[in-house]
């Protein structure tokens, strides 16, 4: 199965819908390539859902860094959506569950976004 990158918004959050496997080439390719876009294009929050993602290897992992990095020096913020059992056991093993904040429900990712920018504002 190839990897499938789909952006949707949802108000000022873009949400990346990944599926397949993101592995050293293409996959992890397609996500660097499709986080860069968006970074270039001002979003500054970034949900990525890894519903439909079966795998990632240490290139995919290499990639969610890179991505958080980039993202985060620019001042935005990007969360997980959904990581699948073999993708959260990952981010375990590897302590990468204290980078990422991730999310089983879409409507609790998008909230949190919500509740951050709120909490901004107060400490203007």
């Amino acid at each position: 199965m190839s990897t499938k990158a789909t952006v949707r918004q949802a108000g000022d959050v873009s949400i990346v819908d990944l599926a397949g496997r993101i592995t050293l080439g293409e996959g992890s390719g397609l996500v660097r390539s499709t986080i860069k876009d968006l970074v270039k294009a001002g979003q500054k929050k970034i949900l990525l859902n890894l519903k439909e993602v079966s795998y990632i290897d240490s290139a995919g992992l290499g990639e969610l860094v890179g991505s958080y990095a980039s993202v985060t020096n620019g001042g935005g913020s990007i969360k997980l959506l959904h990581p699948q059992a073999k993708v959260h056991d990952l981010l375990q093993v590897t302590k990468l569950y204290t980078v990422f904040v991730a999310f089983d429900d879409e409507m609790e990712a998008l909230r949190s976004y919500a509740e951050a920018a709120k909490a901004n504002r107060l400490y203007l």
